[in-house]
């Protein structure tokens, strides 16, 4: 049974920075890609980061590239979202996700129906 559970969320001004992590138990998180998400309120869910199994390939959204940094550590079942100069549009719940595919899908990874499993979710809020 896939568990994830997201934390490190919080409030921060503009252009400040945070570290989300997501703690992963009940399965081999080293043989599942991994992602981050997230959903303001009124707006779908946005593919923001993915990560391969391995963690050599990574993939960005357009809204987050050169400003959100994915990682993931195998022998502590963590993913990681490293987020600096954030703006108020980033505020929004953040989700952890999983997928038991080794690599990404090309082209499809920021759809919600590729990843299979979920956290609860964290806020992230950023003010002026």
């Amino acid at each position: 049974q896939v568990h994830l559970v997201e934390s490190g969320g919080g409030s921060v001004q503009t252009g400040g920075s945070l570290r989300l992590s997501c703690a992963a138990s009940g399965y081999t998180f080293s043989t599942y890609s991994m992602a981050w998400f997230r959903q303001a309120p009124g707006k779908e869910r946005e593919g923001i980061a993915a990560v391969s199994a391995s963690g050599e390939t990574t993939a960005y959204g357009d809204s987050t590239q050169g400003r959100f940094i994915i990682s993931r550590d195998n022998a502590k079942n963590t993913l990681y979202l490293q987020m600096d100069s954030l703006q108020p549009e980033d505020t929004a719940v953040y989700y952890c996700a999983s997928s038991p595919r080794r690599l990404l899908p090309p082209g499809t990874w920021r759809r919600s129906n590729e990843w299979s499993d979920w956290g609860q979710g964290t806020q992230v809020s950023v003010s002026t």
